[in-house]
């Protein structure tokens, strides 16, 4: 059996989950990362092309003989990386364009809901800032949720509790564009109330499997206080999605989802995150992803029995029918370890500290996100710097375990959140 070449693209702590996953399959003997970062370079070479530049990473692919690219991040999926990869016969993990704008247009995946009926926050889509005034006065029941269109780092999207808030909204999304071309458009959106869950699962353009569920942490501080940021912290599984909830979702929402895309002539190839509310009214869907959640892929798939790299080439090849996912029965928990004063301004440079303490420990992961190298010695390079993971046989030994691990390493602004998982223990 010929070995395999992979590259993946995006420099994140989700990419290091994916190259630390990669790294096990027997079927791989070289990674590449583009660009990576200081923890992705002990298992990929990497190499400094950046993730929006798609002629320079298929050139790379064609001329290093990379047999499977794997398309980390949001942007250049939205932006068409696979469609130039796909044009040039190089085989790419990820959604087409027309599939990727799933995550890259929230009206779009509104409209798709209403159209076949999976479950949803009403809403309206507005591209005039005065329409979508006109409608906070007329119609709006408060709270509302107002989003930017468009891609924002997971930050577009703000709750409104008073027609002041909202109006102060729509003029920050719409009139001083501060998402930029993201808040073009906007959805005004009704308040959803209950657990929000996030599902992970890979799709083949028709068939879906799911894989373990996780729960993120998104506000800056702890008790959910502070600025939205991408993720703060997570664990898996939630004890909320029940068995009834999953039956529910494979119903209406899951295979609805990917035959939905289908139909539209849209077919998704890649990984479909369900962001999930569990509502009074059963299970709706908040928004959907077309890649992997970061630090969602930080607890899945540490947790994943199967190899990554065959489950990967199933969706590519139309056959993941034939797969069957397999998880750990354990849980895992990951606290974010981010620069203080991240996500508004923070430092960048700083020497860190105690990468050795995760040596041979079984069970536990530092996953690097804004991390470098200089003059060989690792700094930070980001507001989110790493993922502290750990596994446990339950979740609050996981929690447990994760937040012992957070002390392992040291860094002059380190920052976290102390209260990751903390609804696990009302559960």
């Amino acid at each position: 059996m010929k070995l395999m070449k992979v590259l993946i693209v995006g420099s994140g702590g989700r990419e290091h989950a994916i190259a630390w996953s990669v790294a096990k399959s027997p079927k791989v003997d070289k990674i590449y990362c583009a660009p990576g970062n200081a923890g992705i370079s002990e298992y990929a070479e990497c190499v400094p092309i950046g993730a929006m530049e798609f002629e320079k990473l298929a050139d790379f692919a064609g001329e290093h003989d990379v047999d499977l690219t794997i398309i980390g991040m949001d942007d250049p999926l939205v932006g068409g990386v696979v469609d130039v990869f796909e044009a040039r016969g190089l085989k790419v993990f990820g959604p087409r364009k027309n599939a990727a704008i799933l995550e890259g247009s929230k009206a779009f995946s509104k409209d798709l809901m209403k159209k076949y009926g999976i479950p949803t926050a009403g809403y309206e889509n507005f591209d005039d800032p005065q329409k979508a005034l006109e409608y906070l006065h007329t119609q709006a029941k408060f709270p509302i949720v107002l989003k930017a269109d468009g891609l924002a780092l997971g930050k577009g999207v703000l709750i409104c509790n008073t027609l002041e808030e909202a109006e102060a909204g729509v003029k920050e999304i719409m009139e001083d564009k501060k998402f930029g071309s993201a808040g073009n458009t906007m959805v005004i959106e009704k308040f959803m109330t209950g657990r929000e869950v996030s599902v992970l699962s890979f799709v083949d353009g028709k068939t879906i499997r799911t894989m373990t569920s996780a729960q993120d942490h998104k506000r800056a501080m702890d008790g959910d206080k502070g600025l939205n940021t991408g993720g703060m912290g997570t664990f898996s599984p939630s004890p909320f999605y029940t068995e009834e909830v999953d039956e529910f979702c494979k119903k209406h929402i899951y295979q609805a989802t990917v035959d939905a895309m289908a139909a539209e002539d849209r077919p998704f190839v890649g990984i479909i995150f369900f962001g999930l509310m569990l509502t009074a009214e059963g299970p709706k869907v908040l928004e959907y992803n077309a890649r992997f959640g970061d630090p969602e892929a930080q607890v899945v798939l540490p947790r994943m029995k199967n190899d990554i790299i065959e489950v990967m080439e199933a969706c590519v090849n139309g056959t993941l029918d034939q797969v069957e996912l397999e998880f750990e029965d354990n849980a895992a928990v990951c606290v974010v370890l981010a620069s203080e004063g991240y996500p508004v301004k923070y430092e960048k440079g700083i020497p860190m500290y105690g990468f050795e303490n995760f040596k041979d420990k079984d069970g536990y992961y530092c996953f690097h996100a804004g991390t470098k190298f200089q003059d060989e010695q690792i700094v930070t390079n980001g507001g989110r710097v790493l993922g502290i993971t750990a596994k446990g046989k339950t979740l609050k030994e996981a929690r447990k375990n994760a937040y012992a691990a957070t002390e392992w390493i040291q860094f002059a602004n380190k920052y976290m959140r102390h209260d990751i998982g903390k609804a696990i223990d009302e559960a």
